[in-house]
């Protein structure tokens, strides 16, 4: 069964071709490709079916906090209804279950939006991504359809191209390379990328951060 790799950003280079058996000449072979889109599927992000504005809601009513909260609030207003002595309060008796029941609603309008916000990130993001890649495969260069990059290909990124996919750098031709990846990490300033492998006590850190 085909594995992905994990954590190369602290592999060498070399490493990492070796894992997916391929070489900086020859790239992929046609049977190689066929392996891993069979494993691994279309260079794509993952198509979710958008929750409708009443599942959005539902859903931040899910939370054991918030379900006890709720409970809460309900057996206060019902010691409230029933009880003499609160009758006589009128609505100060009812203070305390609309107060939860204020923080409740403000929780899911700000659960609901963030929610939204998150889905509306990720068709950013879907637009951002090119439609071809430029890969080695079989000892020739060739333009492909992104969505057919499979792991271990060996692309090929100028300046002003659009990232593909997922990468590890193996080889630079200019000095520098620098990345902007705001869209992703939020930085303002585009970060550079290196070859050589990070320390291996950052196998957990984030991938964009260095290779």
């Amino acid at each position: 069964m085909a594995k992905n790799i994990e954590a190369p950003q602290c592999m060498t280079p070399e490493q990492v071709l070796a894992f997916y058996g391929v070489s900086t000449e020859k790239g992929l072979s046609a049977s190689r490709v066929k392996e891993q889109q069979d494993a691994f599927g279309k260079n794509v992000l993952d198509e979710q079916e958008k929750k409708s504005l009443l599942a959005l809601v539902i859903e931040q009513f899910e939370d054991s906090l918030v379900r006890i909260l709720l409970a809460s609030a309900t057996v206060s207003f019902l010691l409230a209804f029933f009880d003499e002595e609160a009758a006589k309060e009128g609505l100060k008796a009812y203070v305390e279950p609309f107060v939860i029941l204020t923080i409740l609603i403000l929780n899911a309008i700000v659960g609901v939006w963030q929610e939204s916000k998150a889905e509306k990130a990720l068709d950013a993001l879907k637009k951002l991504a090119p439609d071809t890649a430029f890969v080695l495969r079989d000892g020739e260069w060739q333009t492909i359809d992104a969505e057919e990059i499979v792991p271990g290909d060996i692309l090929e990124v100028k300046v002003g191209d659009k990232v593909p996919a997922d990468m590890r750098v193996i080889k630079l031709k200019t000095t520098t390379i620098k990345i902007e990846q705001s869209q992703l990490t939020g930085e303002s300033q585009s970060v550079a990328k290196e070859v050589t492998a990070l320390d291996g006590s950052l196998k957990k850190c984030v991938i964009q951060e260095k290779c």
